[in-house]
């Protein structure tokens, strides 16, 4: 089920998992194979991962499983689960003829998430092994600068969509638009071409999935950002491609420190103020404000 130690390194490198992690994985891998409990563990995960491959919004007990691997392996163990899984991805991805590019940027997202581990904590893990199951379920693509997951209409999002005027109904087909972290500015360019590379990626693909719609929520949508930033900042234009759904009513500021810091727990007296962006979430934060998730939606047309 997992590579040879001889060959894993390559297969690490190809899902962009970090230098620093090679061979430490390498060296654990015995501590996989050559326990039955473990290696047990291991297939039942990989199981529970690519059942029903491609589905939308199967739920996953992944998280739950992983957290049963052996201290020993600290937080390797989901990366040897997502490596076993890769062949079953990657055969789904080549059925639908998803190209090889968009396959391989996509799972390269394990090695950043682990990049934001170490980052946090400063030591080898994954942060969020739980997210990466949309990306090795065939649910969620990297397409230029966004990410696009293939989800359903909710009430709420329903809800806003006829306000709108729009036809909606729960349970029809949307994407789920994602900013990724470590791709460099979210110019107005990067999102034109990304917005464009879905409604044909997803036209092409997934044919009798038809998207009309995609949502996002993130801090990014937070109303209060436009008291801070100026109107042609990234961040600003951005917004303003969305129409607002709603705002959480529960105060989300560990989000923003997170993204824009690399560390959600840094003091908030701490936050340096180096950049428009650091500047306001630093200083509205000490100005006793707080940071809300957005949600927003924009029709994505054909």
């Amino acid at each position: 089920m997992l590579p040879d130690a001889d060959h894993l390194p390559e297969l690490l490198l190809d899902l962009a998992v970090p230098h620093e992690d090679i061979n430490e994985l390498v060296g654990l891998r015995r501590t996989v194979t050559g326990d039955p409990g473990t290696l047990r563990l291991l297939e039942e995960c990989v199981e529970e991962l690519v059942r029903e491959v491609g589905e939308v919004g199967r739920a996953s007990r992944l998280r739950e499983r992983v957290a049963e691997a052996p201290a020993a392996l600290g937080g390797y163990f989901s990366v040897y689960v997502f490596v076993a899984a890769l062949p079953h991805t990657r055969a789904y991805h080549r059925a639908r003829g998803i190209p090889d590019d968009v396959s391989r940027r996509t799972l390269a997202d394990l090695g950043r998430n682990m990049a934001v581990h170490r980052r946090w904590h400063g030591r080898g893990g994954v942060q969020q092994p739980y997210w990466l199951v949309h990306h090795f379920r065939g649910e969620l693509y990297q397409l230029g600068r966004l990410q696009f997951e293939r989800v359903r209409l909710g009430e709420r999002s329903v809800r806003a969509l006829r306000e709108a005027g729009l036809t909606a109904s729960p349970g029809d087909p949307c994407l789920a638009l994602h900013i990724p972290d470590f791709r460099g500015p979210l110019t107005p360019a990067a999102c034109d071409q990304s917005l464009a590379q879905a409604r044909e990626f997803f036209a092409r693909y997934f044919p009798e999935e038809r998207y009309e719609t995609a949502i996002c929520q993130s801090w990014l949508l937070d109303s209060e950002l436009k008291r801070y930033l100026s109107a042609d900042s990234n961040i600003i234009r951005f917004q303003e491609r969305f129409q607002a759904a709603r705002e959480d009513s529960k105060p989300s500021d560990r989000e923003p420190v997170q993204f824009v810091f690399g560390n959600p727990d840094l003091p908030t007296a701490d936050l340096p103020r180096r950049t428009s962006v650091e500047r306001a979430v630093g200083d509205h934060l000490r100005a006793g404000g707080h940071w809300y998730i957005g949600h927003g939606w924009l029709p994505l047309g054909h």
